[in-house]
Formats: C-alpha cells, sequence, structure tokens
C-alpha cells in the first residue's frame, strides 16, 4: 500500500472543494470527494482525467451515514486517512425577520451537522495518522450581521473549531479554521438580485490556504485564518 497521504474533501464536486482536490492530488495525495450530484463529482473526475488517485463518493454531508460511508471507502480504497476538509455548505439568502423557516433546516444541517458528522466518524482514522482538519467557515463566523442565520450556522463552525481542537490536543491532530470572505464560486447563484458587484478571492486562492494549512511541518498546528479579498470589511 502506498504511503501517500490520503485527503477527504466534502463538497468536491466544485468551487473551493474542487480547487483544493486539484492542488492536492498535485502534490501527489490521494483524494476523496463528496457531494450531492453524482454528474458534478463524475464530471470533476473526467476533467482531470478519472484519476486512480481519486475516490468519488456521491452522499449527503448533512447525512451520518452517507458521511461514515465516505469515510470506510476511503480507508478500504487508499488503507488511511490522513486530513478531512469540511467544505460543503450553503447559504439561504433571506434573514430572521423576513425569511421562510421550512428553508432553513438543510442548510443548518449542511453547515452544522455535516462537519460535526465528519469530525465524529473521521476521528479515529485521524488518530492513528496524527492527522489534520480543516473546517471552511466563513467571515460571517467573526462579524455580526443583521438577521444573518447563514452567519449563525458559521459562527457554529467557529466555535466547532476551537472544541475540536481541545477535544484532540493529545492526539497531535491539527485543527485549522479557515474562513474566507466573498470568493467566486456558485455560492451567490440564488442570490435575489444575482451576484454582487464586489471583489472576490478565488476558488484557487481559497484551495491554496486550505493546502497551505495541511501541509504544515509536524508539531506545527495553524489554528484560525481570515482571508479576504484586500480592502474588503467582510
Amino acid at each position: 500500500m502506498s504511503e501517500a497521504r490520503v485527503a477527504l474533501v466534502t463538497g468536491g464536486g466544485s468551487g473551493i472543494g474542487a480547487a483544493t482536490a486539484t492542488q492536492l492530488l498535485r502534490r501527489g495525495y490521494r483524494v476523496t470527494i463528496t457531494g450531492r450530484t453524482a454528474e458534478k463529482l463524475r464530471a470533476f473526475a473526467e476533467s482531470l482525467g478519472d484519476p486512480a488517485e481519486l475516490l468519488v463518493v456521491q452522499g449527503d454531508a448533512a447525512d451520518p451515514m452517507a458521511v461514515r460511508d465516505a469515510v470506510d471507502r476511503t480507508v478500504s480504497a487508499f488503507g488511511r486517512v490522513d486530513c478531512v476538509v469540511a467544505n460543503a455548505g450553503f447559504a439561504v439568502f433571506d434573514g430572521l425577520d423576513d425569511g421562510d423557516p421550512t428553508g432553513w433546516r438543510d442548510m443548518i444541517l449542511t453547515n452544522v451537522l455535516g462537519p460535526a458528522a465528519l469530525i465524529n466518524i473521521a476521528l479515529p482514522a485521524l488518530r492513528a495518522t496524527k492527522g489534520r482538519i480543516v473546517l471552511v467557515g466563513s467571515v460571517a463566523g467573526h462579524v455580526h450581521s443583521p438577521g444573518n442565520l447563514y452567519g449563525a450556522t458559521k459562527w457554529a463552525i467557529t466555535g466547532l473549531a476551537e472544541n475540536t481542537r481541545r477535544l484532540v490536543i493529545d492526539d497531535g491532530i491539527g485543527v485549522t479554521l479557515v474562513s474566507p470572505g466573498a470568493t467566486r464560486t456558485d455560492f451567490f447563484n440564488a442570490m435575489p438580485g444575482g451576484v454582487p458587484d464586489r471583489d472576490y478571492l478565488s476558488a484557487e486562492k481559497l484551495g491554496e490556504t486550505i493546502v497551505w494549512a495541511l501541509t504544515q511541518p509536524e508539531g506545527v498546528d495553524v489554528n484560525t485564518i481570515v482571508i479576504r479579498p484586500t480592502g474588503m470589511f467582510i
């Protein structure tokens, strides 16, 4: 069995997840990507030439059974898990005052339960490798904004990251919260009025940041990275 490092990236079929997976593959990692849409996952894999080092697992990041399947299949295919990237997430663009609560459940489960389930299920494998965890948060999880429930889910991830770090402090596992500002992905496609006219980070730049966190030297634990387009408050 190859000793190449192994990463599992949720929401890996597009955007930040795909950029991260691509850069890890270039560095010699074996990578599992997960996502809800089989067609999107397959299209991404085909765009890379279907490398043997890439495992595609369809599944809902908010479903613990699907998360367990992804972790188990990763260990079965590659023999280990060295790092996980909890990237899957999305926003509903309404507020606490004028929004529709029936549309909030899926976002809350994906953004909060999903990363928590990934940590819970992947921990035994990560303890074995003294691996790393990256949680993709948001600037919205550090800066309050009126009535923003999406921001509240990302505040939960800010807390989850530090709580996880304290949980695994004796296990040799690194935990990094990467909190981006506005990033050019399909995130804003469902926003009323269309994509805002402003400066954006690229998914590739976010991927570079995540890979940098994952490839720090042994014994170095980078805990929080807040990254914005230059000159932006949020």
